[in-house]
């Protein structure tokens, strides 16, 4: 769920698949606990979904699709889902912060969501908060 924000390059997305993941997502980001994300190679490649890039600031949408936050993407890397470690596992800042539990996770999200395999490759983004936004229902 992305699209070009109308100023200037900024990406409006949400976290995960659903939106109670996106919310719960989000509040791990709004806590300082989640600073990296990452996403198949292939959704970037064919999905049409925009790559990250170092230096550009996102628009975060809350599970009821509201600008929540905006972030600054400080790091990218591609790598295979058996190569990430439990430094990048612990940024993501999920479930008990441990690669085992990172694994799990990310495992049934991409089955969830187009298949997985241990060797598929990742964007693995790291980035770090810039704003919270206040949030409005919208008007009726």
């Amino acid at each position: 769920m992305t699209s070009p924000d109308s100023h200037g390059e900024a990406v409006r997305f949400a976290f995960g698949d659903s939106p109670a993941l996106a919310d719960e997502l989000l509040e791990l980001v709004l806590a300082g606990q989640k600073t990296a994300t990452c996403g198949a190679l292939n959704d970037f490649e064919t999905g049409g979904e925009p790559m990250p890039q170092v230096g550009r600031q996102d628009i975060v949408l809350d599970g009821k699709g509201r600008p929540a936050a905006v972030i600054e993407t400080v790091e990218v890397t591609i790598r295979r889902f058996d190569e990430v470690d439990e430094d990048f596992a612990r940024a993501e800042g999920e479930g008990d912060l441990s690669l085992t539990c990172w694994r799990e996770g990310h495992e049934a999200y991409f089955q969830r969501n187009g298949g997985f395999s241990p060797d598929m490759k990742l964007v693995c983004e790291r980035f770090r908060l810039v704003k919270i936004l206040e949030r409005q229902d919208p008007k009726e």
